[in-house]
């Protein structure tokens, strides 16, 4: 496991998670100013909605909140300090869960997320919890081509409680579940919540979030 990934057994979500803030933050994406002088401070326990239609900038702000786009101005801080200086150490705290799955086809469902935890430092002790959380234990040994678009992302959410993180970045986590898994993934959200960690989540609506700060990226 690399050095770099912190051990969540050894303390708390909550502690892991506080303080994730932005200050005069400013997004631009292909020549065009997303968004500009944003401030918010999440704390433990919170969530940020971004709402807005598609292509306002949603998807793009979730991946420079994961440090994959660097801010067009301001800064994005962590526990008080800049998330950009430590990539790495950064990334290793959150999950970023946008809207393609990321599977491999040739793989069963068990395979998959296995290599999510060999990939992100996880321990394959809790793979028989994420699978059932989402209801895929009767799929367990499917290779992910059979699978339909709605099974597919479930099989790409089970990584939040295969690798517990305490910042979770999610692109439209909705799409393709039936109500019922809609129900367990905001079940699940408000576990983290209550646990002390933070969700951003990117949604048309589709999602309840409990008293979420809200940021409207408009048209």
């Amino acid at each position: 496991m690399p050095s770099t990934v912190p051990d969540l057994e050894r303390y708390s979500i909550a502690q892991s998670a506080a303080g994730f803030e932005a200050e005069g933050l400013a997004c631009r994406r292909g020549g065009r100013l997303l968004l500009d002088a944003v401030d918010w401070r999440l704390a433990s326990g919170d969530a940020l909605l971004l709402k807005g239609a598609n292509g306002s900038g949603k998807s793009s702000l979730l991946r420079l909140l994961a440090g994959f786009l660097r801010p067009a101005a301001g800064c994005l801080r962590h526990g008080g300090s800049d998330v950009f200086a430590d990539l790495p150490q950064w990334r290793c705290l959150l999950h970023l869960v946008g809207y393609q799955d990321a599977l491999k086809p040739s793989l069963t469902v068990t395979e998959n997320v296995a290599a999510v935890c060999a990939l992100l430092g996880g321990s394959t002790a809790r793979l028989a919890t994420a699978l059932d959380r989402f209801g895929l234990a009767e799929l367990a040994d499917t290779p992910a081509r059979f699978l339909s678009s709605g099974q597919r992302r479930r099989v790409g959410l089970a990584r939040l409680v295969a690798v517990p993180r305490p910042i979770w970045l999610l692109d439209e986590p909705a799409t393709g579940l039936d109500a019922k898994n809609r129900g367990r993934l905001e079940a699940l959200i408000d576990e983290h919540r209550a646990a002390g960690g933070i969700a951003v989540v990117a949604s048309h609506g589709d999602v309840a979030l409990e008293r979420p700060h809200v940021l409207d990226l408009g048209d």
